[in-house]
């Protein structure tokens, strides 16, 4: 068999986007609206247990029994999730929240190889085309065959939903492809779609249980700056290569 596409995460996988980008967004979301919450990197660490930022704000205020200026939640949770999208996106633009190592470098050597390439995500697809175009070039969103982001699918992580939509939408089977994630949620979702998962770890997950992944290190890696190996093995050199996840794909044996 022959590894035939690989299936990228977002949030905490591509970028460092978390800490330093959503929460931050979140943050000055809230002042905008005259709320008095903040969301310190630790708490943040907590509600990253929630997929999705409209249910997490949802989940904030059932929790945490913190008010707001609305009596319908849901549509409160929408416009601030919106507001927060905007502040996010200008971070972005900034440059303020580059590439996470080996991103790129693994990007490009996959493209040029004709390897076919997809996004899974919950994040919304405006992040995502943002994020692309600042820390690649504006032409890449199209390196991707599919992106999907946000609300496209009913549940999202750990729920598998949105790998069996970006399966379906390749037209392949789990058999064919890697994902490539960075938490918990994450790889729960993969291996639900039975994809074998290598996991880049961050500074929010690396104390996440990573059972059942076929690989995790701490970041994906340059010749100069080598990946640590948490579990599995990565062949070929120091750092994931592309054809170091042929390899991987190639393991009997391994989900």
């Amino acid at each position: 068999m022959t590894l035939k596409a690989l299936i990228f995460d977002v949030d905490g996988t591509l970028a460092d986007t978390e800490r330093d980008g959503h929460r931050v967004a979140f943050n000055r979301a809230f002042a905008d609206f005259g709320l008095d919450w903040h969301w310190s990197i630790a708490l943040y660490n907590d509600l990253l247990e929630v997929a999705g930022g409209k249910e997490r704000i949802q989940h904030y205020v059932k929790t945490y029994g913190a008010s707001f200026p609305a009596s319908d939640l849901h549509r409160f949770a929408a416009r601030l999730h919106a507001a927060k999208t905007a502040h996010y996106q200008m971070l972005v633009k900034e440059g303020l929240i580059p590439l996470r190592s080996g991103v790129q470098r693994l990007l490009r050597e996959s493209r040029e190889a004709g390897m076919r390439l997809a996004i899974a995500t919950t994040s919304r697809l405006d992040n995502v085309i943002a994020l692309l175009e600042t820390t690649l070039c504006p032409e890449s969103p199209d390196w991707f065959e599919i992106i999907a982001a946000g609300d496209i699918v009913a549940q999202k992580k750990p729920a598998p939903d949105i790998y069996l939509y970006v399966l379906e939408k390749l037209n392949l089977a789990a058999e064919d492809c890697i994902a490539i994630e960075d938490s918990y949620q994450g790889l729960q979702a993969a291996l639900q779609a039975n994809l074998k998962t290598v996991i880049t770890l961050n500074d929010y997950t690396r104390n996440h249980n990573f059972t059942g992944a076929t690989l995790v290190i701490d970041q994906l890696g340059e010749p100069d700056q080598p990946s640590q190996v948490i579990s599995g093995e990565l062949s070929q050199s120091s750092y994931l290569s592309l054809k170091s996840l042929q390899d991987l794909f190639e393991q009997k044996g391994t989900q």
